[in-house]
């Protein structure tokens, strides 16, 4: 198999450049944290289905029931882990919000190990051992220090511990999937699914479904174009080419640029034990990548043959 167009390390530096615009775009919404999340996922889905029927018409066809099925667990997760997470960042900061949520490569190291039969090796799990440090540094150190920001911050911690199970379980399952599912219908059935649960969180908790500014349409838009298209799409690329650890580390380095953006964009001066933790979390992500380096490419199912029949899922 040929490798990628695409250098996947330089699609990770894309995504998460992408995703840490997302914290900032959630507090600068007045709208119901249900609802952003709704329609990021919901015009994420407009973004890509189109691009899933025109690339191939018949690949929905070819896909068999379970991945299906798997697919449509995988946008339950998603939508769990955005209903989540964006609920934190209205109780904590954006620093502890997004750093918290960025917790899931430990679930996802043991995920990987136990179901998908990934090596990882002793670089990986140091790389991973550091960045949660830096995790730890980022959160702990700030909340025992006394300066931690937020009406509710072990509320809204605790909200973002909760998106951060979703998010490993999230990582998990499409890592799997992407060794059988095109990218695009991947995507657009999981976005999908995800965008419907959420919906019903909107209408359960008694939220208008379409009253909104103009305002937050734009951000609404935003919120899908950046993270959802560039960032979470992207992610999903890369995730048919290298193991969900490295994945998983690299994302590591959304709280040190969403941090940044709440400096400059909101105001939010990051404490001491942040500034500290980020550079450790940017170590983490340094040695992670080292040791994943040297080993092969995973091959890359966009490009294996297609085959007939109802069972197939390529």
């Amino acid at each position: 198999m040929s490798d990628p167009e695409v250098d996947p390390r330089v699609a990770l530096v894309v995504a998460v450049l992408a995703v840490s615009t997302s914290a900032v775009l959630v507090r600068a919404s007045d709208a119901p944290a249900s609802v952003a999340a709704a329609y990021r996922v919901a015009l994420t889905t407009v973004v890509v289905a189109p691009l899933a029927l025109g690339h191939d018409p018949d690949a929905f066809r070819r896909l068999a029931g379970r991945d299906l099925l798997a697919a449509g667990l995988t946008g339950v997760a998603l939508a769990v882990h955005f209903a989540a997470w964006f609920e934190s960042l209205a109780w904590t900061s954006v620093a502890a919000s997004v750093t918290l949520v960025q917790a899931q490569p430990l679930f996802v190291a043991v995920g990987a190990w136990a179901l998908l039969d990934e090596r990882v090796t002793r670089g990986t799990t140091a790389g991973i051992l550091v960045a949660v440090a830096g995790i730890a540094a980022m959160s702990v150190g700030e909340l025992v220090g006394g300066t931690a920001v937020g009406p509710r911050p072990l509320y809204g911690n605790a909200l973002a511990l909760v998106g951060a199970v979703m998010a490993a379980a999230y990582v998990l399952a499409g890592r799997s999937l992407r060794q059988r599912f095109p990218i695009l219908p991947y995507v657009t059935v999981v976005y999908a699914v995800a965008a419907g649960c959420l919906f019903a969180f909107v209408v359960a908790e008694g939220h208008p479904v379409v009253d909104y500014a103009p305002r937050e349409w734009l951000l609404f838009s935003l919120m899908a174009l950046g993270p959802g298209v560039f960032g979470h799409t992207v992610l999903n690329w890369s995730l048919g080419h290298v193991e969900s650890s490295l994945v998983s580390v690299s994302l590591l380095g959304e709280p040190v640029g969403s941090a940044v953006l709440a400096l400059l964009l909101l105001s939010e001066v990051p404490g001491r034990w942040t500034l500290i933790g980020g550079v450790v979390v940017l170590a983490g992500i340094a040695v992670t990548a080292r040791s994943r380096a040297a080993e092969p490419t995973e091959p890359n199912p966009d490009r294996r043959p297609q085959s007939s029949g109802s069972d197939s899922s390529r």
